[in-house]
């Protein structure tokens, strides 16, 4: 079947291989609506976007639409925290309770900020599942991880930490600055840099937001080890997606008090020019036209491999990190150069930065796919055209 769709936005001409997949993509794959970006060096050579906004599919996808990022968000985070590093505010070195001394407890008095900002820190999940609502409440999830015992001894594992993440290097963001991510993020790099991205959406942005359109259950019960942990209420995998019971509500990431809220590690909100327009400052050293983000020197420490291997908390996915970013490896590949660096979230949304060929890419979407196989094939797709048309 082929559609008349009509793909809106500019295109370097040497890019239309680019344009053509992304076309495709509506075909192939049932894509609902989209925005795909690349900057090169500073240029932007790629700003497209496509569909509708709608699971009904009566609003077009607007030049201006965003969209809920699941997990890419924590790239955001890891720019935040390289900012704190090159500034010398952060000590990646220094344990994670000079900071924030009430995570000393339960035997994490010497748990680094390293080992945090890689997922080595024991502190995926909540032993208890939190009462209805917590995720919304900043201090009753930071303080429930402060009293957390750590799920594996810190260092030995890596597991990531799907909506921790978020509330760790959040929280040790709020201790160092004094503002909460979102502020800080806003204040100190989106509006100086000019990116549609948000954490903690206001509410005079909610015409333009696209509605997510969830993957069915099913999708999620597969037969493998990630599957079945995800059925059981009682696994670490469990309750490492699932803080609180809201979460489990298909329908939670469209609602006004989602958006609203801080929950750094999956509510980002944002579009693909955004991401794109962000990792080209991080892939040319951390500056885009006057603006510096980050130092060059902190931007490589934080995209350096901090562990790999198997992952204790996805099972089926092995991962390769950094203090916060997502790296390269043999089945999820952010192109062919080996410092590629960024993050992917949850349903098939992601941005990366390129070093070697000072590239910054983004894709967002607003129908979400799951596989187990961890690659989503729309953005491997684009990202495959955009590579072999350099």
């Amino acid at each position: 079947m082929t559609t008349t769709l009509e793909v809106h936005g500019t295109c370097d001409s040497r890019f239309a291989k680019v344009k053509d997949a992304f076309a495709r993509n509506f075909d192939d794959h049932d894509e609902v609506g989209a925005s795909v970006a690349v900057m090169i060096d500073g240029e932007q050579v790629v700003d497209l976007w496509a569909g509708h906004a709608d699971a009904a599919r009566t609003q077009l996808w607007q030049r201006d639409t965003i969209a809920n990022t699941f997990s890419s968000s924590k790239g955001i985070v890891a720019t935040c925290i390289a900012r704190l590093i090159g500034e010398e505010k952060l000590d990646v070195d220094k344990p994670v309770a000079a900071y924030w001394p009430e995570f000393a407890q339960a035997g994490k008095e010497n748990i680094s900020v390293r080992l945090l900002l890689s997922h080595r820190a024991g502190l995926p999940a909540v032993s208890d599942v939190l009462p209805m609502g917590s995720i919304f409440d900043w201090t009753t999830v930071t303080d429930a991880l402060a009293k957390q015992k750590p799920w594996w001894e810190p260092g030995t594992k890596h597991g990531y930490h799907a909506v921790t993440f978020g509330y760790l290097a959040g929280e040790l963001i709020r201790r160092v600055v004094g503002r909460s991510v979102g502020t800080y993020f806003r204040e100190e790099i989106a509006e100086p840099l000019g990116i549609d991205f948000h954490i903690g959406l206001l509410e005079e942005h909610d015409p333009r937001v696209a509605d997510i359109i969830p993957p069915p259950v099913s999708a999620t019960a597969g037969d493998n080890a990630l599957g079945e942990a995800l059925l059981d209420p009682t696994s670490m995998t469990f309750k490492a997606f699932l803080l609180s019971p809201d979460m489990m509500m298909p329908n939670l990431m469209n609602t006004r008090q989602w958006r609203a809220a801080e929950i750094p590690a999956a509510n980002g909100h944002g579009n693909a020019r955004a991401l794109a327009r962000l990792y080209a400052a991080l892939a040319r050293g951390g500056e885009l036209d006057g603006v510096r983000v980050a130092t060059s020197e902190a931007i490589e420490r934080v995209s350096r491999e901090e562990a790999s291997g198997d992952d204790a908390v996805v099972l089926v996915m092995p991962m390769r990190v950094g203090l916060g970013f997502q790296l390269s490896i043999a089945d999820w590949q952010l192109g062919p150069n080996p410092r590629s660096f960024g993050h992917g979230g949850f349903g098939g949304s992601i941005g990366f930065a390129d070093p070697d060929a000072r590239i910054g890419f983004g894709y967002l979407m607003n129908k979400m796919t799951f596989s187990a196989g961890r690659v989503d094939p729309r953005w491997q797709k684009l990202a495959a055209a955009l590579y072999e048309s350099l």
